[in-house]
């Protein structure tokens, strides 16, 4: 039962954008990739729930939009990963725990909202 805590919708500076990618800065796309992002506003969310990493990876499709199956985000609405790679990718997720706890820490400063849906403890023992 994954939930989501944390939803915002944000136009994100350049200097951010940046800093969440500073991992790929030496990347030959790595301003493209920023362009793209800055280009307009962004939903940022916090998914929370067993396996979550796997399973939004799952739902969010290959990275490559051509291998992505029908019915995943990229697949559907992904077009191409173009000269500049991942900058037309249409989303981004987390790829560990490690990384989304940094991404969380980043994006949702103040923490996520905490809170138990009610069919909790009918899917979880």
């Amino acid at each position: 039962c994954d939930l989501v805590s944390g939803l915002k919708l944000i136009s994100v500076e350049r200097a951010f954008a940046e800093k969440h990618y500073a991992d790929l800065s030496a990347k030959p796309f790595f301003s493209g990739l920023v362009d793209y992002i800055i280009s307009g506003p962004v939903v940022a969310m916090i998914w929370e729930g067993k396996n979550v990493v796997v399973t939004g990876r799952k739902i969010i499709g290959a990275t490559n939009p051509a291998q992505s199956e029908p019915g995943t985000i990229r697949g559907d609405y992904a077009i191409d990963i173009g000269k500049l790679f991942l900058c037309r990718n249409v989303i981004h997720g987390s790829d560990s725990v490690e990384s989304a706890r940094k991404e969380i820490a980043l994006w949702f400063p103040d923490g996520s909202v905490n809170w138990q849906s009610s069919q909790h403890s009918w899917i979880y023992e």
